[in-house]
């Protein structure tokens, strides 16, 4: 007769509960704790997919000694070298099998994968980094892309992946400012959540990272302190994980590496148990950092041996150690009643994943696995297109025409890297294996623009061209090994490897320059402002990136990408003022002018738009109410496009000094030529909430501004608002979120018709969880 915690029939926490009463110490403490195999096998680091990790790898318990116990997680079955797909999930299988042969229980292991741009597996689809995805506007179509990523980490036996970052970038200079999604909040929240949608939909668990202030860091350093108050906490860095808990149903997070003033976020029981699990109600499992536990003692100093940070960690809400067992010993006893608690998630969530039914088997692979199909191409195609932002185009030399003598120079236009973000497999893994194979077609800029100029004349001298096409940017890595990524932080933005030299030759050379941007964060441009012909940016696009700009160059893309973080004017000019307070800004008493080159929300089209009058439901109403408003959007272009209607409050007047703008709504609206849509935005007062001295969340009464825009500072309509009543104040349970929905699309001349399919789909407004 099957036990109750085997009995499908029983809610999962009561199963959990069960199971849990009858293990022993060593036997919930296994279930805290991770192997990662191959991480600590190469002395000369070739399978050492973080540098600096090494060490600890080499210090932590080994499968053999935790097989007795079972074991919590499997780390990176994928993901730590490179592995056929096939014979990738026949390995994850044998070792499950191993593992629950190894353990009373006969339990398996929960095996999680990074999923930043994809599934971080040889021959998977690589997608464009996060900082495309907030490019894109476009919450509908990264739910449809995370959703095709889980599918297939699940097809092969993957359980929980470590993505999205919710990291609200505040200085560009952070190496990880490409994994980050925007430098807005509720752009971040919104699309992040998308993903979380979309990766939990495929039965994956999803894991918001890093909670929180990582990207606050003073410098823009990795791993430094945070220097963040309680307004700038509550108001911009946590929102986004919130809304992810709340309106996504992600069922992990992860902490930071960082402290905020002086407390580490793997110690943070005020972040991790009293707001995440007491005010947010989050139920799911807390797994650290990779080490994260470790550098509480080695790294922070605010604990003395492994076991004491463990405990620290357990008792501020830490549940899980990644990525191997080195504090969360079964031969280190720790104090039961945490040990129960965080055992108990980590079993319900077990337990929610089928890993506690008496017939679970792994995944085998079953027929030949393909990561990189057809349909995965093409959508990771779609979502490179639509990231690409023409920033500039001052002489109307974009889209090029046909035949044109094309000058290239720069050697990111013939490197793969260009096109790849860090957590991309070929960045993060194959460059500790020369000679692998990318493992998909990945074509360069150069080699996509031959193919989508097949009449062109490509040139070696610039001053023979039509046009001169300057590529410049980033090559990713980790730790030092690229200009972006992980740990590889920059002193200002300054164009790396000597490419400010370069766009000054190409200046120089008399035909119109076209500067083609390839990179994980923006770069000052301002030195070539009215000097460049046209400006193209795509934030690491992935394999079909090169594919994407070339096709936004020729025009057979048509550009509809928007800045997700603001591009400085000069080098040292940073952070940009968006989000900042009227003193924040350029003007008296400071000879620094901050004001970036192209704000946030800046992107151009090659066809124009109309935009007419907001017509508004009623400017005033209550602190607890909302309001609507209707708006028609016209191509009044000769070729189809599509507009981004951003939605911005200004609050004129706050008991503390606010932001003079920031996003509270935004809705992509495609159009073809001639054709108009209406726009619909239904705004609650909960928006205009905003953090006092006093630390509560409040809506106020008074004026307000609602600004209808193409960007943060290019405003097409102004709507002011009055809020009436009492002050209210608000908590987890307000509205985050203002819904905006296209409708009316009609032609030129003819009937109003549907919405096209990705008309439909290309409002934030997301479905329920």
């Amino acid at each position: 007769m099957a036990e109750p915690w085997q009995d499908t029939a029983l809610p999962a926490h009561v199963r959990a509960a069960d199971l849990l009463a009858r293990m022993t110490t060593q036997e919930k403490t296994a279930q805290l704790s991770s192997a990662w195999i191959g991480a600590e096998t190469d002395g000369d680091g070739a399978t050492d997919v973080a540098p600096g990790q090494h060490a600890y790898a080499a210090r932590s318990a080994a499968l053999d000694a935790l097989l007795p116990y079972g074991l919590g997680h499997l780390t990176r079955p994928f993901g730590t070298v490179p592995v056929e797909p096939a014979e990738g999930a026949a390995r994850l299988a044998d070792v499950q099998r191993t593992i629950r042969a190894g353990n009373r229980f006969a339990l398996p292991a929960l095996a999680h994968e990074e999923c930043l741009t994809g599934f971080t597996a040889w021959q998977a689809t690589i997608f464009p980094t996060p900082l495309a995805w907030g490019a894109t506007f476009d919450p509908a179509l990264i739910t449809e892309m995370a959703q095709a990523i889980g599918a297939s980490m699940r097809a092969v036996g993957i359980h929980q992946g470590l993505a999205p970052v919710l990291d609200v970038v505040r200085d560009p200079r952070w190496g990880r400012t490409e994994e980050a999604i925007g430098e807005d909040p509720y752009l971040v929240g919104t699309v992040g959540t998308a993903y979380v949608r979309g990766l939990e939909a495929a039965g994956i668990v999803a894991t918001l990272k890093h909670f929180a202030g990582y990207s606050a860091s003073r410098a823009a350093r990795n791993h430094a302190p945070a220097s963040l108050g309680p307004r700038e906490l509550a108001d911009v860095i946590l929102p986004p994980f919130e809304m992810a808990v709340r309106d996504g149903g992600a069922r992990s997070v992860m902490p930071a590496y960082n402290d905020i003033d002086g407390l580490p976020a793997h110690a943070h029981a005020r972040l991790l148990t009293e707001l995440l699990r007491g005010k947010w109600e989050f139920s799911g499992t807390v797994v650290s950092d990779y080490y994260g536990v470790s550098l509480l003692e080695e790294a922070h100093r605010v604990t003395e041996g492994e076991g004491g940070a463990a405990r620290l960690a357990l008792a501020a809400g830490v549940d899980v150690e990644l990525p191997a067992a080195r504090c969360f010993s079964p031969a280190d006893p720790l104090p039961e009643e945490l040990l129960d608690r965080a055992a108990l998630r980590v079993l319900t969530q077990k337990c929610a994943l089928g890993l506690l039914d008496p017939d679970w088997e792994p995944a085998t692979g079953g027929p030949p696995v393909n990561l990189n199909p057809p349909h995965m191409r093409e959508l990771a195609r779609t979502v490179a297109e639509a990231s690409v932002v023409l920033l500039a185009n001052d002489s109307g030399v974009l889209p090029l025409g046909d035949g044109p003598r094309i000058a290239l120079v720069g050697p990111l236009a013939h490197e793969q890297a260009a096109m790849l973000g860090c957590y991309t497999f070929p960045r993060h893994v194959g460059v500790h294996h020369p000679g692998l194979p990318t493992g998909v077609e990945v074509p360069t800029l150069a080699q996509a623009l031959h193919a989508e100029f097949p009449g062109a004349v490509f040139v070696e001298d610039p001053a023979g061209a039509d046009v001169c096409l300057a590529v410049v940017g980033d090559r990713s890595g980790l730790f030092g090994r690229g200009s972006s990524g992980e740990g590889c932080d920059a002193e200002d933005l300054r164009l790396p490897y000597g490419q400010a030299e370069l766009l000054d030759e190409a200046m120089a050379c008399g035909a119109p320059v076209v500067i083609v941007v390839l990179g994980g964060r923006p770069y000052a441009l301002g030195r070539w402002a009215g000097r460049a012909s046209a400006v193209v940016e795509a934030f690491f696009p992935g394999q079909e990136g090169g594919g994407a700009v070339a096709g936004v160059l020729s025009g057979r893309v048509e550009p509809s990408g928007r800045l997700p973080v603001a591009v400085p004017r000069s080098p040292g000019g940073q952070p940009a003022p968006y989000l900042a307070p009227p003193l924040g800004r350029h003007g008296f008493p400071s000879t620094v002018d901050p004001t970036p080159l192209y704000p946030f929300g800046h992107g151009l089209s090659y066809t124009t738009f109309d935009w007419g009058q907001p017509r508004c439901e009623a400017t005033e109403f209550a602190t607890d109410g909302e309001t609507s408003f209707r708006m028609t959007v016209r191509n009044t272009g000769g070729r189809a496009g599509t507009e981004v209607v951003q939605l911005y409050l200004h609050d004129p007047v706050g008991t503390v000094a606010l932001p003079e703008v920031r996003l509270v709504g935004y809705v992509r609206v495609p159009l073809d030529a001639g054709a108009s849509a209406e726009v619909h935005a239904t705004f609650p007062a909960d928006l205009a909430a905003y953090t006092g001295a006093d630390g509560r969340r409040v809506v106020e009464p008074g004026a307000l501004e609602l600004r209808v825009a193409a960007s943060c500072e290019r405003v097409h309509h102004t709507v002011p608002l009055t809020l009436t009543g009492a002050v209210r104040e608000v908590g987890h349970e307000r509205r985050m979120r203002c819904e905006m929905r296209v409708t009316q699309h009609r032609a030129a001349d003819g009937p109003i018709g549907r919405p096209t399919a990705r008309a439909r789909s290309a409002s934030h407004v997301l479905p329920a969880p």
